[in-house]
């Protein structure tokens, strides 16, 4: 089950710049625990799909899961050995970008050693640092 948009207004974008502080979505709103990124970088689709595996298998069936974030930003590549010229690639995958203290996933029913040890099973699948915030912190 790849994320991904059902449909689009325009299938190829601009790549634009991924700067600055996330001022929405920076604390943890439906869960207890949540992994929060550390610094700008993007998420492929099979990126958030690899973490998910992972805390899904590890928080089993007590505890609950959300994604906070999807790949709606379209990355596109040319094909091998094509030369330069001839227009953009076609749509390769999916990505969401993600500022800095931006919450990714969320997780509850759990205690904070397993939350602790599913979110560092997951960073393994990420390429962005990223931490364990619980609710009740201050920033």
């Amino acid at each position: 089950m790849l994320l991904m948009p059902k449909r689009w207004k325009y299938r190829k974008q601009m790549r634009g710049r991924n700067r600055g502080v996330a001022t929405s979505w920076t604390e943890v709103a439906f869960g207890e625990f949540g992994m929060k990124a550390l610094e700008n970088g993007y998420l492929t689709n099979r990126q958030i799909e690899a973490a998910r595996k992972v805390l899904v298998r590890y928080v089993r069936k007590v505890g609950k899961l959300w994604i906070r974030v999807f790949p709606d930003v379209p990355y596109t590549k040319k094909w091998l050995e094509m030369p330069m010229g001839k227009g953009k690639g076609d749509v390769d995958h999916y990505r969401a970008k993600i500022k800095r203290w931006k919450i990714i996933f969320e997780l509850v029913g759990i205690d904070r050693e397993t939350a602790q040890k599913a979110i560092n099973l997951a960073a393994y699948k990420l390429p962005i640092k990223v931490r364990l915030v619980e609710r009740w912190e201050v920033k």
